[in-house]
């Protein structure tokens, strides 16, 4: 990440990834500041011993170093990944009822975090205007599920909801995808 690109993307689990770095930079930040404040105390004491047998210096702590080079790298991904300044998480959800819910649980652990969240995006959405053609009864079924669990989305989540995506033709994977559905979403909305 030597700064060639505008943004980066990272695609996790909502309860992935993220939420596990931040979790465990908590507990490491927590554990090195204990073995820290040991390795300062044992220092101490080692520069006591020194004086006693008039010893001008102590050889350097490279323990204490590096843990302290270890907490300062957690902290500032930690910073990195809270600052609203710098970053962004977007929920991506489909109209489903336990995605939802999940989404719903994961939004409440990242505020815990103090992790800035920008919105949620609705992905795979069927289009209306099928409700009006001559389609399989499973597809009829589907757009009214769909259709309710949009107004639950809307209830849920309200303004909160930047954007809708629909069903594409495949996974977005690659930057020709990636390109397509920022063409839906920024752009002329054809991709």
């Amino acid at each position: 990440m030597g700064g060639e690109y505008d943004f980066y993307i990272y695609d996790l689990v909502p309860l992935g990834h993220a939420l596990y770095y931040l979790s465990m930079a908590k507990v490491y930040d927590e554990w090195i500041n204990r073995i820290t404040k040991l390795r300062q105390e044992m220092r101490e004491q080692e520069e006591m011993v020194a004086r006693i047998k008039r010893q001008k210096t102590t050889e350097e702590d490279h323990i204490l170093t590096e843990l302290e080079y270890i907490k300062n790298r957690i902290n500032q991904s930690s910073n990195i990944l809270t600052d609203r300044k710098k970053t962004a998480f977007y929920f991506v959800l489909v109209p489903e009822e336990m995605i939802i819910l999940d989404t719903a649980k994961a939004a409440e652990l990242f505020a815990k975090f103090d992790v800035p969240l920008a919105g949620y995006i609705v992905n795979r959405v069927l289009p209306a205007e099928l409700a009006g053609q001559n389609i399989p009864p499973y597809l009829q079924n589907r757009l009214k599920m769909q259709n309710r669990y949009l107004e639950e989305i809307d209830k849920t989540f309200g303004a909160q909801v930047v954007g809708r995506v629909p069903e594409l033709e495949r996974d977005v994977t690659g930057l020709p995808m990636i390109e397509k559905l920022a063409g839906i979403m920024f752009g002329n909305g054809k991709g």
